[in-house]
């Protein structure tokens, strides 16, 4: 690992003031990614800004529409915090399935969707739920956030403040596990909200993205055997030692399935 400064501020004002002044200085939180990233001399940052320490980036708040869970909230707190389980039980145990122990205890919500890692869970339920981004310069929806494969509509500098969860009248995540790593090889998330139905994936593609075939099927009924016949484009899956494209295609219609049946349907 190469030498860097390291900065630990305590308001948000003072994190956007270190990026300006240091043009090759990283943001970090839980370091999930970027730490190994360093390790590996893959990245050389001058300077860490650890924003894990700003209060206003902290705690979960829940209101009669919405769960609002700040950027640094690390993954452990959503999966045992008693108020997500009560009105979305759905994203508690999503948060619950990634990675491990070591992980969810370090790893945060703002890390995870600001990184945008195609196999990472959070982006599932961010789209899933038609979430909202929030930053310290405006407000993203979901379906504007994730471009592509570690890209996000995020500027430079930009940072991500929370994201806000509608709640859903029922919603469930299913996902098939690298046994190793815990990252989804695939996993969906469906969800009913007051917008509708939505069905998002993860770890199939370049990064999350919606079935709207699927969620045309269960606009008009809500049942698993709803989704037969459906299938999605292995063409644009991803391929690697773990699955092929075929073999995630198969794999969407599977967890599709059991996160519908998951939700009641």
């Amino acid at each position: 690992m190469y030498e860097f400064n390291y900065h630990r501020p305590t308001t948000l004002a003072e994190a956007k003031t270190l990026l300006e002044s240091n043009a090759d200085a990283k943001l970090v939180s839980g370091g999930m990614t970027l730490l190994p990233t360093m390790k590996l001399r893959l990245a050389r940052p001058t300077d860490l800004v650890d924003i894990g320490n700003i209060r206003d980036l902290g705690g979960i708040r829940v209101d009669a529409k919405n769960v609002e869970v700040g950027a640094a909230v690390r993954h452990a707190e959503v999966a045992s915090s008693a108020d997500v389980r009560k009105a979305i039980p759905a994203l508690s145990d999503l948060a619950g399935l990634i990675g491990d122990p070591q992980v969810r205890n370090r790893g945060t919500l703002g890390g995870s969707i600001a990184n945008s890692d195609p196999a990472a869970d959070y982006p599932a339920a961010v789209l899933g739920l038609g979430a909202t981004i929030r930053t310290d310069r405006r407000e993203i929806a979901a379906d504007d956030y994730f471009l592509g494969m570690f890209e996000t509509a995020l500027e430079p500098g930009e940072i991500v403040v929370a994201v806000r969860f509608p709640r859903a009248k029922r919603a469930a995540y299913a996902k098939f596990p690298n046994p190793a790593s815990r990252y989804a090889v695939v996993g969906v998330f469906v969800a009913e909200t007051g917008a509708g139905i939505r069905v998002a994936v993860t770890g199939a593609g370049a990064c999350a993205f919606r079935v709207p075939e699927m969620e045309t099927a269960l606009g008009r009924k809500f049942a698993a055997d709803s989704l037969d016949g459906i299938e999605v484009d292995a063409a644009e899956l991803n391929g690697d030692l773990h699955a092929s494209p075929e073999y995630r295609a198969h794999l969407v219609g599977v967890m599709a399935r059991r996160a519908v049946s998951a939700a009641g349907g």
